[in-house]
């Protein structure tokens, strides 16, 4: 751990969240003198004091410790580069549009990498008034079943949530040039062209 990194680290949050050394060090019962030492590379927080840090400047615990917060590039363009994250352990969806630090039930989550269905995987897609009707044969069972289907373009996107019990069947407003994705609970997610 690098005690200068993380002081300026601790400054630059300070000073963002508008807080005097007096301020932080009363919201996590310290001394201010503590909150000045840290700020001058003397000394690090004690590991205690950790998630209070945390939860004060809304900053991931390994964000504080690297002393380093990176921005990411402003992202322009395309919405067929989201990224789609699905917690293993409670089914939680979370889409993001760039890169992101994704968390969820305690476990930091990957974006998942969507694979090219073979014709055996494909879904149906009828064109029924100016609707995609998808169908499919896929098991539809509380343990194995397609759990959302979307429909992504360059400035478009359409998520419908799938239900085993209803069967795998929606409508999706007609998009020319999209990608039909969706995610099956055991095999992963798949994308096909439309």
């Amino acid at each position: 751990m690098d005690h200068n990194k993380i002081g300026r680290l601790i400054y630059q949050l300070r000073q963002e969240k508008h807080l005097t050394q007096r301020q932080l060090a009363e919201r996590m019962h310290i001394s201010d003198k503590t909150i000045s030492k840290w700020e001058r590379g003397l000394g690090c927080p004690d590991v205690s004091l950790l998630p209070d840090l945390s939860r004060i400047f809304n900053i991931e615990l390994e964000k504080l410790l690297s002393g380093e917060l990176q921005a990411n590039p402003i992202s322009v363009g395309n919405l067929k580069k989201m990224h789609f994250h699905v917690c293993p352990r409670c089914g939680n969806l979370i889409v993001s549009m760039a890169d992101a630090g994704i968390s969820c039930c305690g476990k930091k989550l990957h974006p998942l990498e969507p694979q090219k269905a073979d014709d055996a995987e494909k879904l149906s897609v009828e064109l029924i008034e100016n609707e995609y009707f998808i169908t499919g044969d896929h098991p539809m069972t509380k343990a194995h079943y397609i759990s959302f289907v979307a429909l992504l373009s360059g400035d478009s996107f359409m998520l419908r949530k799938c239900y085993p019990e209803w069967g795998l069947q929606t409508r999706l407003p007609r998009i020319p040039y999209s990608l039909l994705l969706w995610y099956c609970t055991e095999d992963g997610l798949f994308y096909q062209r439309i």
